[in-house]
């Protein structure tokens, strides 16, 4: 025999049941954002490396992207995120849109990362911004899409929070302790990498990248005030605006939340389930105001997030928070008798499909006991036979699979039958 064909590494096989999850992750994520009025769109699924090489970071470009030259020779990666395009897109049209924007997208991406529980190196995302607007009560707005997203699919308080963050107000603080603005990024990111580290070792890395030891006992005092959020007028209004949406039982200030990528500019959040022993993000964001003018338009302020499905999907899985998987979309199975009334059952589900019902029809006249193991295993509701007799008077059986009812109706009248029987389930 011929040897299998393997995956590429990293990359994701979705059998009906894993695309149930995906499906299910994307539509609880899309009435989130309609529901305050967010556009849905997308980007290319190729971009030139130029596109990340200035604001994403030189890890994510050099180490994470996936990065190969096309066939003139130009660099190009499959995109490793959506902000960078979003600013692009808007740039190009910043004369025709209507501000302030509010779009949405969800689709996938790819990372050069190392393969584990709740990583991959493809992955679905999704994302959601702002842009047009500076204020924290736009940021509010964010978190709360965030917020009613995780509602919506069974996480409440006690099992995920979003932590909130603000750079200006970080700033100013390594102000205080005169930590070198060349430095700021590399310490939003040792600050990103505590949780991950022993406390030992995080102060021996700080120290060997160049902070003096005062200066990491001011950092730590820093990362450990939970009261200074009030310093700063934006959070102030941020947790203000979170309150009259209904939200902010959700939402805690945390110090230690940066977000390490270069064009964050104001506040940052990251949502985490928090009720097992390690915390996992479900997602991240926060305001970018600089992006847009870097990438060729006019500064625009600017505020999104973004959430990878697979976390999100293992975090419901483990949490026993999906709906029952059904395998077939269609409710409603037609039988075929024999070889005779073949062509009357497949004529009588083409009457069903037209009346606006989901309709499987066996496709061969096998015996009857087997098409009804197959309307169990596919959990189909009711079951339609048209034997000689029923063929012979104009009738159908139908057969309640949930309480095992069966009786017999006009043809003409299956199709109103079907929808009061799949009501009385549903209610």
């Amino acid at each position: 025999m011929a040897s299998k064909i393997q995956t590429v590494k990293g990359t994701r096989e979705f059998y009906p049941e894993e695309m149930a999850l995906r499906n299910y992750i994307y539509g609880k994520a899309g009435a989130a954002a309609r529901s305050f009025g967010y556009q849905e769109w997308d980007g290319p699924f190729i971009e030139t490396i130029d596109l990340y090489a200035a604001k994403s970071g030189e890890e994510l470009v050099k180490k994470q992207s996936f990065t190969f030259a096309d066939r003139s020779g130009d660099l190009v990666t499959l995109r490793p995120e959506l902000t960078p395009s979003l600013a692009r897109m808007i740039a190009a049209k910043q004369g025709e849109l209507t501000f302030p924007v509010r779009w949405w997208s969800f689709g996938p991406f790819w990372r050069y990362e190392q393969p584990q529980k709740g990583r991959s190196r493809e992955f679905f995302q999704w994302n959601v911004d702002m842009l047009g607007v500076d204020s924290p009560e736009a940021d509010a707005e964010l978190i709360a899409i965030g917020v009613t997203f995780m509602r919506s699919v069974g996480l409440t308080p006690e099992l995920a929070s979003v932590y909130v963050n603000n750079r200006r107000l970080m700033d100013s603080e390594f102000d205080a302790l005169d930590i070198p603005q060349e430095k700021r990024l590399e310490v939003s990111n040792m600050v990103d990498r505590r949780s991950k580290m022993e406390p030992a070792k995080w102060d021996t890395y700080v120290l060997d990248a160049g902070i003096s030891q005062t200066q990491l006992g001011g950092l730590k005092a820093v990362l450990g005030n939970f009261d200074l959020w009030k310093k700063s007028d934006e959070l102030v209004r941020l947790f203000t605006a979170l309150e009259a949406l209904g939200v902010k039982e959700y939402v805690k200030f945390d110090p230690n939340i940066m977000r390490g990528l270069l064009y964050y500019t104001g506040t940052v959040f990251e949502a985490f389930e928090t009720s097992g022993s390690v915390r996992r993000a479900i997602l991240g964001g926060g305001r970018y105001d600089n992006l847009l003018a870097d990438v060729g338009g006019q500064p625009l302020p600017a505020v999104g997030f973004a959430m990878g499905d697979v976390v999100t999907g293992i975090i419901l899985q483990e949490k026993g928070l999906l709906p029952e998987f059904i395998p077939s979309p269609a409710p409603v199975l037609v039988t075929v008798f024999d070889e005779s009334l073949l062509r009357e059952s497949f004529a009588l589900a083409a009457e069903l499909r037209n009346a606006g019902l989901k309709v499987l029809c066996y496709p061969e006249p096998v015996k009857l006991q087997k098409q009804f193991k197959f309307a169990d295993k596919m959990k189909a509701r009711i079951v339609l036979t048209l034997g000689p007799d029923e063929a012979a008077k104009g009738q159908v059986s139908v057969k309640n699979l949930v309480n095992g009812e069966q009786v017999l109706v006009k043809r003409d009248e299956v199709a109103e039958w079907i929808r009061k029987i799949l009501a009385g389930v549903a209610s």
